[in-house]
């Protein structure tokens, strides 16, 4: 097989991974609007910790993080015919707990709680890269302090969650430009924030 062939192959498989992707979230919405438990099961298990940090994120209220994420689990199993297959159901879901953890903020109004989520570290790296990770992220969150709320969400949302553009913008329900022009100021004003410190971050 000469190397036109596996550079064709190549690029038809990467072609084909967010179709399969995709193929998976059909089945196991519609597993859902079947009322398949054990579906909904496995949704819950897979998306859980990951809405659990990113509404944490959000609401600054540990005690509240149960609350928004299964009120945004329970929107998923109610309102499946509402998911049209033109977004990653992640992108969906996601859309949803922001749009629960803004009802939150909105709703209770008692004195935030430092929590800790982030000061966790990984048995993988030695302790002086863990320590100079946290330490890197420390930095970088205390910069992002200092931002206003449209663009601490575009930096979390690319950075942290890992989203692109057009999935930012379905999640805050605003255009794409509107993104793009939030995460040019943002990153203009983090840079001035952070003084030269962690240029390989912004």
């Amino acid at each position: 097989m000469g190397d036109q062939d596996l550079g064709d192959r190549s690029v038809e498989a990467a072609r084909r991974q967010p179709v399969a992707r995709n193929n998976n979230d059909a089945l196991l919405v519609e597993r859902i609007r079947a009322r398949d438990m054990v579906a909904f099961e496995e949704l819950y298990r897979g998306y859980y910790d990951r809405l659990a940090r990113f509404v944490l994120k959000r609401v600054h209220r540990p005690h509240l993080v149960e609350e928004v994420v299964n009120d945004t689990l329970m929107v998923v199993w109610d309102h499946t015919d509402s998911f049209k297959g033109d977004s990653r159901l992640s992108t969906w879901i996601f859309g949803i707990a922001y749009r629960k953890s803004m009802k939150a903020l909105r709703n209770h109004q008692d004195p935030m709680e430092d929590e800790n989520a982030e000061s966790q570290v990984s048995p993988e790296l030695s302790p002086e890269d863990n320590l100079g990770r946290r330490r890197n992220r420390e930095l970088l969150l205390e910069a992002m302090e200092g931002l206003s709320v449209e663009h601490r969400e575009v930096l979390e949302l690319t950075y942290f969650q890992e989203f692109g553009y057009q999935e930012i913008a379905d999640i805050m329900s605003c255009p794409v430009g509107t993104v793009k022009t939030r995460m040019f100021h943002a990153r203009r004003q983090l840079r001035r924030l952070l003084d030269g410190t962690l240029p390989d971050w912004i």
